[in-house]
């Protein structure tokens, strides 16, 4: 369901289970896990007062298109809870996931005309949703806004090329090694934790890694059976051996 089917629906009290779609996100900045790692983390109390004004504040659920490829790029979330699958459709059908990303992570941000890639929720996501054109006057009062929205958009130049290595010069077993490190830490935005969530499915996976299902499982299987990782009923993951797993995303171990 395309956000803005899953609004309309919303607005005139139609069955969207879990979604809530506000005008304005100033009530929630005060609870928000994205106040201090997003856009609002460069605002004084009065900027960020003006920039919930510009926002909307939703909360979808699993399964909700934010943004599909090829609609035209007038917006852009910031996320604020939850995790969005972004892929793009090859003219063959098939698939190619090119990232996924939680608190605190920009989506849309280098759309032109049109939206390049698909975003989908991949559980409960709550963001705030920016019109471009709006906050443009406030771009102007809080110059600091471009210069974050400039970082982010330098952050996922180098999360792109960093996909273009993993597909490009790495096997299977390193591919997986590499995400699931990078998973427990970069994109989950905290810590390293030795037990790995993983919302995506392992279709998710496969299609961001550049690999078969069967690939996916086969290497999991391997990793577990030599003690790297254990996965539980709920198909978590939990890091036991980090120092060799690195070392098997690194290239440094065969």
């Amino acid at each position: 369901m395309l956000w803005h089917d899953a609004a309309a629906r919303y607005a005139a009290g139609g069955p969207v289970p879990g979604a809530a779609i506000e005008r304005t996100a100033s009530m929630h900045c005060g609870t928000c896990a994205a106040r201090h790692v997003g856009l609002c983390d460069a605002l004084s109390a009065d900027g960020l007062a003006e920039l919930a004004d510009a926002a909307c504040w939703c909360s979808l659920p699993r399964g909700c298109i934010l943004m599909a490829e090829g609609e035209p790029g007038a917006h852009f979330i910031n996320v604020s809870h939850g995790t969005v699958r972004l892929s793009k459709d090859m003219q063959d059908g098939r698939r190619q996931v090119i990232g996924f990303v939680s608190t605190g992570a920009f989506v849309g941000l280098g759309a032109e005309a049109r939206y390049s890639f698909t975003a989908t929720t991949l559980d409960e996501v709550r963001f705030c949703r920016f019109d471009r054109t709006g906050l443009r006057e406030l771009f102007l009062r809080y110059p600091v806004l471009e210069q974050r929205l400039l970082a982010a958009a330098c952050n996922e130049l180098a999360l792109a090329q960093g996909q273009m290595l993993l597909l490009g010069r790495k096997p299977a077993r390193e591919r997986l090694a590499t995400f699931l490190i990078d998973w427990s830490s970069n994109f989950s935005n905290r810590e390293p934790t030795a037990l790995v969530v993983l919302p995506m499915c392992r279709g998710d996976i496969a299609d961001y890694l550049g690999l078969t299902i069967e690939t996916v499982s086969r290497c999991l299987t391997a990793m577990r059976k030599q003690c790297l990782i254990a996965i539980d009923a709920e198909h978590n993951i939990s890091i036991i051996d980090r120092t060799t797993l690195q070392a098997i995303g690194s290239g440094a171990t065969n």
